[in-house]
């Protein structure tokens, strides 16, 4: 009877605290990333500030996801302490993801933001990636597989990610509900060939009117008006005014 009822409470339990695990890392990332916004710009910093994002930003998108499977193992097991390990090596998975594409990663503009996008719309519609679509959905016995199948799945999502703006937030919530929606929704051709139609058209408008993307841009620092606190100091600048004109 007692195994049987901490059986039952594990799952709910196990939910809620990853869910709130994501919640906190969200906050996390904002603050992480707060002006660091460069548009395709943007650059990941020294390897050590690269990883504390990262860590954070994948526990943010990608534990959402994983949580039905977390909990499904703690089902399978009727331990809590078993979505330790199992979220833990789920997680090291894309921390080995992340150390690729800070190797891969170099200073780029439009054009190869384009081309990545487009290469990700593409992605969606091969094989490899309904495999690894399927198998993320289902696997909940190990978190590296589990790590391994969901990043052959979102491979082409998070890429799009790095090329676009590592550091943008509003690029990062787009990336999550993508892939939350690919993990835990099963795959319908009505829904995910116009998805794979959208993300190759975006690569085509980055590349020939990158303007038409706002996002793309960093937002610079609207500049400061002069403000003339009387009579005085207006005719004092008044002055040097002229001054400047008469001795040109």
């Amino acid at each position: 009877m007692i195994v049987e009822s901490r059986r039952a409470a594990a799952p709910p339990i196990v939910l809620a605290a990853t869910l709130g695990l994501a919640a906190a890392c969200w906050v996390a990332a904002a603050w992480l990333m707060n002006g660091m916004d460069m548009g395709v710009a943007t650059r990941p910093g020294t390897f050590g500030f690269f990883a504390a994002a990262w860590v954070t930003m994948m526990a943010a998108m990608m534990l959402p996801g994983a949580a039905p499977a977390v909990a499904k193992h703690a089902r399978m097991t009727g331990q809590v302490r078993a979505a330790l390990p199992f979220t833990g090596s789920y997680l090291a998975v894309w921390v080995l993801a992340g150390v690729v594409a800070y190797a891969l990663d170099r200073p780029h503009g439009s054009l190869a933001a384009g081309a990545v996008m487009i290469a990700a719309g593409a992605y969606e519609f091969t094989p490899v990636k309904r495999h690894f679509r399927r198998r993320c959905r289902e696997e909940a016995g190990s978190g590296l597989r589990l790590g391994l199948c969901c990043v052959g799945s979102s491979i082409g999502l998070m890429a799009t990610l790095v090329a676009l703006d590592l550091m943008s937030l509003f690029w990062m919530a787009v990336v999550t509900i993508l892939a939350c929606a690919q993990k835990l929704l099963p795959a319908k051709a009505a829904i995910d060939v116009p998805l794979a139609l959208a993300l190759t058209g975006l690569g085509f408008v980055i590349i020939f009117a990158p303007a038409l993307v706002p996002v793309l841009t960093p937002r610079l620092p609207r500049p400061e008006r002069t403000k003339l606190r009387g009579p005085a100091e207006r005719g004092r600048m008044t002055r040097d005014g002229a001054r400047i004109r008469s001795e040109e």
